[in-house]
């Protein structure tokens, strides 16, 4: 198998590849906000995100829980420090190399010099390999372009754009607040410097059919970009999301198994799969209960994709 073990290009292995062990993500809380919440682009967030914006909608890389409001209260490197304690204690990272993602709401949306004191603290750590940037495809003015390009001379940095979807009614319906030409400047301008490019896709959207997502991913292969994660659409408490629970489809867990594996076959095999599921906070979560065993999930699509002889690329016309 051309990726190892797993019948796609997992993030497990192009990290290994690429830093010779397993090395897992530690997440950062850099004290952002976002244009679609203090009032540039609107106040309430995108329809699906919750107060803590996407450390919440998003997997908790760090795949521990230690309160996010104490972590906020620190330096970036006690953050770092703190977050690799936990995994190690817990078992879950053997290794001495991490990945610091700045992970919750828009993380270059700040002055060009706040965002340098936090990216260099973070670089500056022994234990960290790379830099990964969650942000919007709007947030990346010249002087912030400028300094990813800095940045990436002195370890990787990956950002992380949360398109979600091609399609412009979906976009307006979600509050994305960018049209699709301002994702493709993005990427264009990123890739001039260097910068490996990961999009966010969610799986689910109200209205999308399993086409229109296909026809998302296969747009995706035609752009300059590395990585993807596809992420099941949460329904969360305290959300404007949640109050269309009742007139929008929400996925089987077999119909969403289904359909991460026809991405999968579509999918271009030279772009890196970082995420085929999430787990959103128990707490938080309305719908679909399912998608709260994890685990379960991940076997699921791993059997599917066992059974059904299918791999990344397959079914690429």
């Amino acid at each position: 198998m051309r990726w190892g073990e797993k019948p796609y290009y997992s993030l497990d292995y192009y990290l290994k590849q690429n830093f010779g062990e397993k090395v897992y993500k530690v997440a950062i809380d850099g004290g952002m906000t976002c244009p679609n919440r203090d009032g540039t682009k609107g106040t309430r967030g995108c329809i699906f995100c919750s107060q803590g914006g996407s450390g919440d909608f998003a997997v908790k890389q760090t795949e521990c829980d230690i309160n996010q409001d104490i972590l906020k209260k620190l330096s970036v490197k006690e953050q770092i420090d703190k977050s690799i304690a936990f995994t190690q204690k817990n078992g879950k990272a053997t290794g001495n190399k991490f990945i610091a993602y700045f992970q919750s709401y828009t993380n270059t949306y700040a002055p060009v010099d706040y965002l340098r004191s936090l990216y260099m603290e973070a670089l500056s750590h022994p234990k960290v390999a790379a830099l990964s940037i969650g942000t919007r495809p709007d947030c990346l003015d010249e002087d912030v372009l400028e300094l990813l390009s800095e940045c990436n001379k002195i370890k990787p940095v990956w950002v992380e754009l949360g398109l979600q979807t091609i399609h412009e009614d979906t976009a307006r319906f979600i509050r994305r607040g960018y049209e699709l030409p301002v994702f493709d400047k993005a990427v264009t301008n990123l890739r001039a410097i260097g910068i490996d490019v990961i999009v966010h896709v969610i799986l689910g959207l109200p209205y999308e059919t399993d086409d229109d997502i296909i026809e998302t991913i296969h747009y995706l292969n035609k752009k300059d970009i590395q990585g993807i994660k596809l992420q099941l659409l949460h329904i969360l408490k305290d959300t404007d999301l949640a109050e269309y629970i009742d007139k929008i489809k929400v996925y089987t867990e077999e119909e969403y198994v289904s359909l991460v594996c026809r991405c999968i076959s579509e999918l271009s095999p030279d772009i890196v799969v970082h995420r085929i599921t999430g787990d959103g906070p128990k707490k938080l979560l309305l719908a679909p209960m399912w998608s709260a065993n994890k685990r379960h999930v991940l076997n699921s699509i791993a059997h599917e994709l066992k059974t059904t002889g299918i791999y990344q690329g397959k079914n690429l016309n």
